[in-house]
């Protein structure tokens, strides 16, 4: 008899061992309340479960489209959460972006259906830039509107990299030749074109930029992909003049790239 309670009192401590560690564990996702919803819940959960990481800390940044935040490995490594919002979503400029696309055969029209292919976009973005070896974060998993990628930053202290606009640049002219080369690698060995690309969407890390936010990336068979190209390098151009640096003429720019993959 005795034995059976000394059981039943292990069983009743292990249930309540676990009860205790999914509170603590929902405590955690707890920092992100702005964005969460029962579904993105289970989203944290399986990536939990999957060990992607095991702890979320506070907001690295916010956009109109999703907030980033610091996650944690159970190695102790810095790893970046991107939760991307589906109840209050804007999601006509997506289709824009994502209809043409060969790796998207149906393009959802509710955002329950096209948030998760818009995260998906930006995670195979990533893989695409990665492995031509243009500068980005290293995806890492995804789950739904839950994408995990490589922290950009002092992971160790939990500083994220700072944006490019908000920078002293030691060499803007160095700095401008570095990024339109990867623009052009980009275009040339990923097959992409950012489409959004400005001091806003990039990092400046151990003196080097990182592009981020690839979610709007086109293929460069996309049939905007030239008008996008150009708007790029718009972008790059007036902030690199503002820094004092002589640049090309964005459309000779876009030509000699558009040449390339001729």
């Amino acid at each position: 008899m005795k034995r059976v309670e000394t059981k039943r009192k292990l069983i009743d401590d292990e249930i309540e061992r676990r009860k205790m560690k999914r509170r603590r564990d929902v405590d955690e996702f707890k920092v992100i309340e702005g964005v969460i919803d029962p579904p993105t819940v289970k989203c944290l959960y399986k990536l939990l479960s999957r060990d992607a990481f095991k702890a979320v800390h506070g907001v690295i940044s916010t956009g109109k489209e999703a907030s980033v935040y610091r996650g944690e490995t159970s190695d102790g490594e810095s790893v970046a959460i991107k939760v991307y919002r589906i109840s209050t979503a804007e999601t006509d400029f997506m289709r824009e972006y994502i209809m043409g696309d060969s790796r998207f055969k149906r393009v959802g029209k509710k955002s329950r259906t096209l948030i998760p292919q818009w995260a998906l976009k930006e995670y195979k973005n990533l893989h695409r830039y990665h492995e031509a070896g243009v500068p980005v974060p290293k995806p890492l998993d995804i789950e739904r509107n839950v994408l995990v990628m490589e922290f950009i930053g002092d992971g160790k202290n939990g500083f994220a990299a700072p944006l490019l606009k908000g920078v002293q640049i030691p060499s803007p002219v160095k700095t401008y030749n570095q990024i339109i080369n990867m623009v052009v690698k980009g275009y040339e060995k990923a097959g992409l074109v950012h489409a959004d690309l400005s001091e806003y969407n990039i990092l400046w890390w151990k003196n080097k930029p990182v592009i981020i936010d690839v979610s709007q990336a086109v293929l460069k068979q996309h049939d905007n992909a030239a008008k996008y190209l150009y708007r790029d390098i718009q972008n790059l151009t007036f902030f690199f003049n503002k820094l004092g640096v002589t640049t090309t003429d964005p459309k000779e720019v876009v030509k000699h790239i558009l040449s390339i993959g001729e």
